[in-house]
C-alpha cells in the first residue's frame, strides 16, 4: 500500500538521505566504464574473439628470421582489438539510453508520478547485475548478455536519477539545494565502478560482488515501495501538507488538497456569506468570475486552474528562458564531454607518451569526481538565497504588507528566484571559461586544476539548470523539460567525435586549436544570465505597475481591487 503525501512528507528526510546514497550507487555508474572494462576483460567477456598469434617469417639482409606477435593476457584471458570493439559497442548502447531515455521518462513521470518509475528502475538495475554475473559464469557462451545488461543498467540508472529530482519539492525554500544534492550524487556515481574494482583487486569474486549489488538494488525497491507515494510530489507553491490534515475530518474524497483546497473552501464560504441575501441562489453562480464547486465532483472537474496560471507545455518549450538554457547546456556539455573523451590523448601529448604518468593522472581525475557531491549543494544554496525572506506574491501577503505600513516590505519570491539563477549561471560560466583557459596552457601539473574545474562545472551546470526549471516552470512540467534538455544536449555533444578526429588527424594530437574554438563557443553561455537580468527588470516594472494601480483604485474606490463604480 502506497503511503499518502502527508505520510511521505513526514518521512521526507529519510527519503532524501536514502535517495542520495541510492543515486551514488545505482544511477550513472556507467560513467565509470574504464574500470568496468578492465573487470570484464579479466572475466573473459568476448575473449573468444581473440586468437593465438601464429609464427611468421621475415626476410632481411642477414637472412630469414622467425618472429611472433606479442600475446597480451589479463587474468589468463586473451585480449585484442576485436574484444574492445564489441565491449565498447555495448557501452555505447548503455550510455545512449542513459541520455536519450530522459525525455520519455520525464513525460511519463509528470503524468504518473515517480513511484512506479523508481520501482521499475531499481528492478531493471538488479536484473542487469544478475545478468552480468550469469554471463561471467560462462563468458565463451554468454558474453552477449552484456548488451542487454548494460542497456538495463543505463535505463534503470536514469529512472533512479529522474525520480529523485522530484523529491526536493517537499523541502519548500530548500528545493534548489536538494536538487543540487541529488544531481551531485548522480554526477559522483562515476566513482562506483572504480570502488568496486578496488574490492575486485583484493580477490573478491566478480560474481559475488554483482550478486550483493543486485541485493542492494532490491533494498532500493522495497524502500520505494514502503515510502514513496503514488501521487507526484507537488511544488511548494501548490501544496501545504498541513492543510490537508486540518480538513481531513470533512471526509472529502476528491484529489484536490493543500492550499488549492483551502483557497476553494474559503472562497466558497465568503461568497455564500455575501450572497445569502439573494433570493435566487443561481444568480450567485451565474455571476462572472464566481465559480462555485458545490460537490466533490465539481471540485475535481470544474474548478481547474486558469491557463494563465499554468502555461502549456509547448508555451514553456518555446519560451526564451528554455531556448537559451538549451544553448547554454549544449555548449557546456560539448566542452565537458570532449575533454572526458580526449583526456588520455591530451595527457599523452603533454608527457610525450608516458603511459604510467597518463594512468596516474587518470586515476586522480576519477577520485576527484566525488567533488560533484561536495560542491553541487553550493550552487543550490545560491539558488535558494534569501527566499525565506520573500513573500509569494499572493493576495494575502500583499494585504498583510499593506495593513502594516511600518513593516519593511518583503521582496518578491519570483524576482528573487530569477536573481539567484542569474548569479548561479554567471558563476558557473566563469568557472567554465577558467577551465578552458587552463586547457590552453601546456603544463602537466596545471591539469590538476583543470580536473577540479571540470568536475565542479559538471555538477554546477546540472544543479543550476534544475533549480532554474523548478523556479520558472510548473512542477508538473519539470520532468518533461529536464528530459528535453538532456536529450538535446546529448545529441549536440555527439559533435565531440568529429572534434576528436580533427585533433588526432590534421592537428597531429595537438589540442590547442580545438580548445581555442571551444573556449570561444563557451562564451555563448553568458546569453542566458544576460536575458535573466532583462527578465528580472521586466518583472520589477510589472510589480511596480500593479502597486501603482492598486494605489489609484484605493483612492477611487476605497479598495485596491481593480474595479470601478459607475
Amino acid at each position: 500500500m502506497a503511503p499518502t503525501l502527508a505520510t511521505a512528507h513526514r518521512r521526507r528526510w529519510w527519503m532524501a538521505c536514502t535517495a542520495v546514497v541510492e543515486n551514488l550507487l545505482f544511477s550513472a555508474v556507467l560513467l565509470g566504464w574504464a574500470s568496468l572494462l578492465i573487470m570484464l576483460k579479466s572475466e573473459g567477456f568476448y575473449s573468444y574473439l581473440c586468437h593465438e598469434p601464429e609464427n611468421f617469417t621475415t626476410s632481411s639482409a642477414h637472412g630469414n628470421t622467425t618472429e611472433q606477435e606479442a600475446v597480451i593476457r589479463i587474468n589468463g584471458w586473451l585480449i585484442c582489438t576485436e574484444q574492445d570493439e564489441m565491449l565498447n559497442l555495448a557501452f555505447t548502447i548503455g550510455s545512449f539510453l542513459l541520455s536519450a531515455i530522459t525525455l520519455p521518462l520525464g513525460i511519463v513521470m509528470d503524468k504518473y508520478g515517480p513511484r512506479k518509475l523508481r520501482l521499475l528502475g531499481s528492478a531493471c538495475f538488479a536484473v542487469s547485475c544478475v545478468m552480468i554475473a550469469y554471463g561471467a559464469s560462462n563468458p565463451n557462451s554468454l558474453s552477449v548478455l552484456i548488451f542487454i545488461s548494460l542497456a538495463l543498467n543505463g535505463f534503470g540508472g536514469m529512472c533512479m536519477t529522474f525520480t529523485s529530482l522530484t523529491l526536493p519539492n517537499m523541502f519548500g525554500d530548500l528545493r534548489s539545494t536538494f536538487i543540487a544534492l541529488m544531481i551531485g550524487s548522480y554526477a559522483s556515481s562515476a566513482v562506483t565502478f572504480p570502488g568496486i574494482k578496488v574490492i575486485y583487486d583484493f580477490g573478491v569474486s566478480f560474481i559475488l560482488i554483482l550478486i550483493v549489488w543486485a541485493s542492494c538494488a532490491g533494498l532500493v525497491f522495497f524502500n520505494c515501495f514502503f515510502n514513496w507515494p503514488l501521487e507526484p510530489f507537488p511544488g511548494p507553491e501548490d501544496m501545504d501538507y498541513t492543510v490537508k490534515i486540518k480538513f481531513s475530518w470533512m471526509g472529502f474524497d476528491h484529489k484536490i488538497t493543500g492550499k488549492q483546497f483551502y483557497k476553494q473552501v474559503t472562497t466558497v464560504g465568503r461568497r455564500l456569506s455575501v450572497g445569502s441575501s439573494m433570493k435566487n441562489p443561481k444568480e450567485l453562480v451565474a455571476q462572472e468570475g464566481n465559480k462555485l464547486c458545490l460537490s466533490t465532483v465539481d471540485l475535481e472537474v470544474k474548478c481547474q486552474a486558469d491557463d494563465a496560471a499554468s502555461p502549456s507545455f509547448m508555451h514553456s518549450v518555446f519560451s526564451p528562458i528554455l531556448l537559451l538554457s538549451l544553448i547554454t547546456m549544449c555548449v557546456t556539455q560539448l566542452r565537458l564531454i570532449f575533454y572526458m573523451g580526449a583526456m588520455n590523448n591530451i595527457l599523452g601529448f603533454l608527457v610525450e607518451g608516458d603511459l604510467e604518468t597518463v594512468s596516474l593522472y587518470t586515476s586522480v581525475f576519477g577520485v576527484l569526481q566525488l567533488l560533484c557531491l561536495m560542491t553541487a549543494p553550493m550552487i543550490g544554496y545560491i539558488m535558494d538565497w534569501k527566499l525565506k525572506e520573500c513573500d509569494d506574491g499572493s493576495e494575502q501577503a500583499e494585504s498583510d504588507a499593506k495593513q502594516d505600513g511600518k513593516k519593511k516590505r518583503k521582496c518578491d519570491r519570483q524576482i528573487q528566484k530569477i536573481s539567484n539563477a542569474t548569479r548561479a549561471f554567471v558563476f558557473t560560466n566563469i568557472l567554465l571559461v577558467g577551465f578552458g583557459i587552463t586547457c590552453l596552457i601546456p603544463n602537466l601539473p596545471l591539469q590538476i586544476l583543470s580536473f577540479i574545474l571540470h568536475t565542479i562545472v559538471r555538477g554546477f551546470i546540472h544543479s543550476a539548470m534544475g533549480g532554474l526549471y523548478a523556479a520558472v516552470y510548473p512542477s508538473t512540467q519539470f520532468g518533461s523539460l529536464t528530459g528535453l534538455q538532456s536529450l538535446v544536449s546529448a545529441l549536440f555533444a555527439l559533435l565531440q567525435q568529429p572534434l576528436f578526429l580533427a585533433m588526432m588527424g590534421p592537428l597531429k594530437g595537438d589540442p590547442l586549436w580545438v580548445n581555442v574554438g571551444l573556449l570561444g563557443v563557451s562564451m555563448l553561455g553568458f546569453c542566458l544570465p544576460v536575458y535573466l537580468i532583462c527578465y528580472k527588470r521586466r518583472l520589477e516594472r510589472e510589480k511596480q505597475q500593479r502597486s501603482d494601480d492598486a494605489k489609484l483604485f484605493l483612492k477611487i474606490n476605497g479598495t485596491p481591487n481593480e474595479e470601478a463604480f459607475v
